[in-house]
């Protein structure tokens, strides 16, 4: 689940979703033990979507604001500025002088 469909949901909605995936994971969880999982990478995908969906309802719970999507920025031509190279040429790479080998003195 994408956090903009969660977003578009109500507190209701999104805690009966919580609750429908909390009976899945619990539901992988036995299939785990038991040995009979066999696309176990459900359970990360379950873990995240309940996160994202807790997180977005106590964002709306305590009011925060939702955040304006990168492509509703993108598109106002107000906000879109030109990027433009830097005047200075960079600095040639200078070569590295060699460490220079000390002869080992030998002790006596």
């Amino acid at each position: 689940m994408k956090a903009a469909d969660a977003r578009a949901m109500t507190l209701d909605q999104i805690d009966d979703e919580v609750l429908k995936l909390k009976k899945e994971q619990f539901n992988l969880r036995f299939q785990r033990a038991t040995g009979q999982l066999e696309n176990t990478a459900r359970v990360r995908v379950i873990r995240r979507d309940v996160a994202r969906l807790k997180t977005i309802a106590a964002q709306k719970r305590a009011g925060v604001p939702e955040p304006v999507a990168k492509t509703e920025v993108a598109a106002s031509p107000e906000k879109i500025e030109k990027k433009t190279k830097s005047a200075k040429p960079k600095a040639a790479a200078k070569p590295r002088a060699k460490a220079s080998a000390k002869p080992k003195s030998k002790k006596k």
